[in-house]
């Protein structure tokens, strides 16, 4: 007869620090709509803290022209090749070309990290309200029109008046991001942290993008009450 010695159970491995990001700064970003004044803002803002940074337009020549403008080693060039030669691209293009925009660079944007920062609008003499599209959210249409790509939401309550600000040190705001996988969301976050003044916080997968997206509706009408550009700040966390 043997003997059988209980095990011991395993050590529980200690939880994740959330806070604990990866390190982004050799990635390249692409902006698509780098000509708007979200995507300019965001683009200077990435650029000034050292990030590789390529902005599309539809027109090489006109994205070229905003590069110079912006500064800091920032490339221009057409949406294909913009979307081709980065790591991960921001959608800042208006809400009313976003799909089309997408569709046309499917190809492009497959296998890539795509960060979509688009607010779907309406506006009347009673000021911007929310618009609801078929999916659910502008970021959820991005995921049902990229397949092969790995969609993530974020920088939707960025003022463009203060990123394109050259005198403004840092950034005072908070980033809600979302996301499928936990690896995509904290790479958003780690890129939103370059930024000086800002930081990157999970808010939820890619079904609760609609109430942030919607939440710039609210950010319009508390700025122009208060003529301020308003942001977030997410406390205790």
């Amino acid at each position: 007869m043997t003997s059988s010695t209980p095990s011991t159970p395993a050590a529980k491995a200690a939880p994740k620090d959330p806070w604990d990001l990866p390190d982004v700064t050799g990635l390249v970003v692409g902006v698509l709509g780098g000509t708007g004044d979200q995507g300019r803002g965001l683009a200077y803002r990435l650029a000034k803290a050292g990030q590789q940074v390529i902005i599309g337009s539809r027109a090489a020549d006109r994205a070229q022209q905003a590069a110079e403008e912006i500064g800091h080693g920032v490339e221009g060039a057409d949406n294909a090749d913009c979307a081709r030669r980065s790591d991960i691209v921001i959608v800042a293009v208006p809400w009313d070309g976003h799909a089309k925009t997408l569709e046309s660079l499917r190809e492009e944007l497959a296998g890539k990290l795509v960060v979509d920062c688009v607010n779907p609008l309406g506006f009347d003499k009673k000021g911007a309200y929310a618009l609801k599209p078929e999916e659910g959210s502008a970021a959820e249409q991005a995921a049902a029109l990229l397949p092969e790509s790995r969609v993530a939401a974020a920088f939707h309550h960025l003022s463009a008046v203060l990123l394109q600000d050259a005198s403004l040190a840092e950034i005072d705001t908070d980033v809600m991001v979302l996301g499928e996988e936990r690896a995509d969301v904290e790479i958003v976050q780690a890129l939103a942290g370059r930024i000086p003044g800002m930081r990157g916080v999970f808010a939820g997968r890619l079904r609760n993008a609609h109430q942030v997206e919607s939440l710039v509706a609210n950010l319009i009408s508390v700025n122009r009450r208060y003529k301020a550009h308003a942001g977030l700040r997410v406390t205790d966390v």
